[in-house]
């Protein structure tokens, strides 16, 4: 039985490959990223001590670096179990829950159809390709070169020219054997019941053919060269090989680099594409003529778990930022949602790779901001904050956009950040904004422009001297909080290595300054793979074994005059739990603001702006906010007796 692609993508997208293997080995906690469908393994197909065989779940492809093998979920069970390619199949549908499908001699002739409809696509990009370099092509090449895409860019893209004859491809593809009815099924003509002469769809336009996820191409994006042409980019119509909001422009090749760069890039035309693959992000794509469609986000997330939108610097890039936000809410999962790198206003990034070099665009991913960031910019960019009413307003927004999260847990995470940033930014300093008639704190207000008096709308400013640092930055910035913190993280495993296992991963990727607790902690995780039993008294001999027992001695004195009870070996176990995740989840927030602290204040130092400022402000609120909770997990442990505050 002959089993279509598009059965067996349903299989791979409903299976990851690690679910496949998973059974068949035993995945290397200390090099596997689950999070990043990232796995490692002792290899099945042949006998090793360390563990070379990689699975990757967003390419659903296995690799072994020591003997070679490679395949997906089908050859894995047909290499490693012996089936049969249909056997191979039948087991993993079944384990999907899909039904295999009735031969159908229908459907298998669609298969051929689309088989010769893609090699029509072929013939019909090879003419483009030779336009280009054919005299008619002189115009296009003028273009593209004008654009810096040379002849070997060029050819690296199959990029092409159709000529403005109406006829030229019609009659090039007849010439071939291929047929009227495939040329108009592939887009390639104009064609319908009140044309009497079908045409070429596409004359005098620089072409960009575009490739499914097998790099067989499906369509084609034509820019048109002349001024009077009633769509400057035009693209195929939808047909059996092409669905606009299933694809992306470049997703055949970006898959290929999204492992190596952790991330994928998405921007909005096809000449920015190429102008960042060529300057080195070749994990970028795009949408192919639509704004983001819902399936084109989720193939995003299926390679990446915080793919990065990158839009023009302009008001129309700004406005798809926010659709953006609108459209992922929904659907964000623990561990998966977006990120936006905002272009210089009136640039795109083919504009900055060009004028400003590569080093400025990796400048703009490496800053992008998080989706909760682009939400706080967009409600707040309108001003408005006058009144008590309508900061009630504002904040009910925030409470609606929080409530449209669909998962439960992240939905709580927003609602908890939204919440504090809208205390930060009123300040939860009521006095100063009554004297000075309400709003936000260290604000005054202006009148916005264009508004009459009669209804005048008020926007915050905020003072463009730099304030000074709070004591209660101060203190963070200079005190050991963070060492202490960090102490408590891997302390408490220390003392309990009971927990390891329920929280191996969290554990390993803590992202720790000091490189003695570093050190420590690989120790104990490595104590831990070998002897996921280990018991604590068994766990502190061989750290002191391996030349710890001073460190270990010291770490304990920093525990008892900080008072943290809940890591030393005598708390009970679910109050060092409780303490060991309250304390992680400071440790990330932490790290979290000091980074966008020194983001901020590299933003205000290169252009002094109100926005800088207030971003600035913003963060060292949080900060000083922090303070509050910096007492760390003292005392609620209802085993152990100990109420808050007691130590």
């Amino acid at each position: 039985m002959r089993f279509s692609p598009s059965f067996l993508d349903d299989i791979r997208a409903r299976l990851p490959l690690s679910s496949v293997i998973g059974p068949r080995v035993s995945w290397d906690r200390r090099k596997s990223q689950p999070a990043k469908g990232d796995y490692w393994a002792c290899c099945p197909f042949h006998g090793e001590k360390s563990p070379s065989f990689h699975a990757d779940d967003r390419k659903g492809r296995y690799h072994c670096f020591g003997c070679g093998v490679s395949g997906d979920h089908f050859t894995f069970l047909t290499e490693h179990e012996g089936l049969s390619f249909p056997e191979a199949v039948e087991r993993l549908a079944a384990d999907a829950g899909l039904a295999l499908p009735a031969r159908d001699e229908r459907a298998e002739a669609q298969e051929k159809v689309r088989a010769s409809l893609h090699e029509v696509m072929e013939l019909a990009c090879r003419f483009f390709e030779d336009g280009l370099q054919a005299r008619d092509g002189a115009n296009a090449r003028g273009y593209l070169s004008g654009r810096d895409l040379g002849p070997d860019i060029q050819r690296r893209f199959r990029l092409g020219y159709a000529r403005s004859s109406r006829n030229a491809l019609k009659e090039h593809l007849a010439a071939k054997g291929v047929s009227h009815d495939d040329m108009v099924a592939t887009g390639l003509l104009i064609a319908g019941d009140d044309i009497p002469v079908s045409f070429d769809r596409f004359r005098d336009r620089v072409m960009f053919p575009i490739t499914d996820f097998r790099g067989r191409i499906v369509a084609f994006g034509g820019r048109a060269l002349s001024p009077d042409a009633q769509a400057k980019y035009l693209n195929s119509p939808e047909t059996v090989l092409f669905k606009k909001g299933d694809l992306l422009y470049n997703g055949f090749e970006a898959r290929k680099a999204v492992q190596a760069a952790g991330t994928l890039v998405v921007v909005e035309g096809y000449v920015d594409v190429i102008s960042m693959v060529v300057a080195g992000f070749g994990h970028t794509v795009a949408p192919l003529g639509t704004a983001l469609t819902e399936h084109q986000l989720e193939l995003l997330w299926r390679q990446t778990p915080e793919p990065i939108l990158c839009f023009d610097g302009d008001k129309a890039g700004l406005r798809a930022a926010y659709r953006a936000v609108d459209l992922a809410l929904p659907a964000l999962k623990p561990g998966r949602s977006i990120r936006f790198a905002l272009l210089p206003e009136g640039q795109d990034p083919d504009d900055l790779v060009r004028h400003s070099g590569r080093a400025a665009m990796a400048d703009i991913l490496a800053s992008a901001k998080p989706l909760v960031e682009m939400i706080w910019t967009r409600e707040t960019d309108q001003g408005g904050f006058e009144t008590p009413e309508r900061r009630a307003a504002f904040e009910a927004k925030l409470r609606d956009i929080a409530r449209s999260v669909g998962d439960e847990t992240v939905r709580r995470h927003y609602e908890q950040a939204l919440s504090e940033r809208a205390r930060a930014f009123f300040g939860g300093d009521a006095r100063e904004g009554n004297r000075r008639g309400g709003g936000p704190r260290q604000s005054s207000f202006r009148r916005g422009k264009g508004d009459g008096p009669a209804d005048a709308r008020y926007v915050p400013t905020f003072r463009m001297q730099a304030p000074p640092i709070s004591a209660a930055l101060q203190q963070i910035r200079s005190r050991p909080v963070a060492g202490l913190r960090e102490t408590v993280l891997v302390m408490t495993m220390a003392h309990h290595p009971a927990l390891i296992a329920d929280h191996f991963d969290a554990f390993a990727h803590i992202e720790l300054t000091n490189r003695d607790l570093d050190s420590l902690r690989s120790q104990i995780l490595e104590i831990a793979a070998e002897d996921p039993h280990v018991g604590s008294g068994d766990l502190m001999q061989r750290l002191m074994g391996a030349g710890f027992g001073e460190l270990v001695e010291r770490l304990d004195r920093h525990l008892k005059l900080g008072g943290i009870w809940q890591a030393e070996a005598g708390a009970p176990e679910q109050d060092a739990l409780d303490g060991w995740l309250q304390a992680l989840t400071l440790h990330r927030k932490a790290r979290t603001l000091h980074k966008e602290l020194k983001d901020a204040e590299a933003a205000l130092a290169s252009e002094p702006s109100d926005a800088n400022l207030a971003h600035l402000v913003d963060i060292q609120k949080q900060m000083a906010n922090s303070e509050g909770t910096e007492a760390l997990i003292e005392g609620f442990g209802a085993t152990s007796g100990r109420r808050l505050g007691t130590v």
